[in-house]
């Protein structure tokens, strides 16, 4: 596959987990993803999921701490993780904190400098992940979701919002929902896209839907003892939204669960047949 380098790669499930770099035109830099393939991908295109991860994450967070791939295999499903953030820019001060800069993107295009210039993470998966997945991974084009977690999770419910047409299905494990109220948002948005607020619209998931955007039935899982729940993450304001504006949401609390990859893994198996029954 022209531009692209395979880092590693392992049976798994009857499928293969493998790991991938290639030089990125939107990033300006090489960007790393994995990609599980299911069994049934030797004989067939198979629906493909986009997982985006959450702050300080990779693209092998999720294959490793997930447990999913056992799941995917029985679906027929393809998993592809993206990285969370360009690496090797040596941007001064671009791993000084862990909410910020190196792991933590955003899935934004930055428009303010240092960061423009690599940090593309929208027009990255929109555009050039999208194409690469369909022309080199041989995705079909009407059947790519998209799901996240944290940070990714906001990436996931901006993204199915903004381009519904895009991505078929969507879902959300603890997405920071209302980013423009929260510590984590606000020092990301402004630090990409700059101080106005009326620049930030695209990429929060509440304001979005306050705005018209839809998207398909959306699923969310939160744990009721996860410890960002109350400043950072504003699950209610996102339901709030979706009920006012008709917006197909199921959201379920999870007693007892935290914000962690233990409670991700007890409920990653309802999320991919979520995704698999609307293909």
């Amino acid at each position: 596959m022209e531009n692209i380098r395979i880092l590693s790669e392992y049976a798994c499930f009857g499928g293969t987990q493998s790991f991938y770099e290639h030089d990125s035109s939107s990033i300006g830099l090489p960007m790393r993803f994995g990609v599980y393939k299911p069994p049934q991908a030797q004989y067939h295109a198979v629906p493909t999921l986009i997982y985006l991860a959450g702050l300080t994450c990779n693209e092998e967070t999720f294959a490793i701490k997930a447990g999913a791939q056992r799941m995917a295999a029985e679906l027929g499903l393809a998993i592809v993780t993206p990285d969370t953030s360009p690496r090797g820019a040596n941007i001064e001060g671009e791993s000084d904190a862990w909410d910020f800069g190196l792991g933590a993107g955003f899935y934004v295009d930055a428009t303010q400098q240092p960061w423009a210039k690599h940090w593309q993470m929208r027009h990255y998966l929109t555009q050039e992940l999208h194409v690469l997945l369909v022309q080199q991974f041989e995705a079909d084009a009407q059947k790519i979701g998209i799901f996240g977690h944290s940070m990714g999770g906001h990436g996931a419910l901006t993204l199915a919002l903004n381009y519904p047409n895009l991505y078929r299905s969507v879902s959300a494990f603890a997405p920071i929902a209302a980013p423009s109220q929260c510590p984590w948002g606000v020092k990301a948005l402004t630090g990409y896209l700059g101080s106005d607020p009326t620049h930030w619209g695209l990429y929060d998931a509440t304001e979005l839907v306050n705005h018209g955007a839809r998207t398909h039935h959306i699923l969310i899982d939160q744990g009721t003892s996860d410890k960002f729940l109350a400043d950072q993450l504003h699950t209610h304001l996102f339901e709030k939204a979706c009920l006012k504006a008709g917006q197909a949401l199921t959201l379920r609390y999870q007693p007892g669960y935290d914000h962690g990859y233990y409670f991700i893994a007890s409920f990653v198996a309802d999320h991919l047949r979520h995704h698999a029954q609307l293909y």
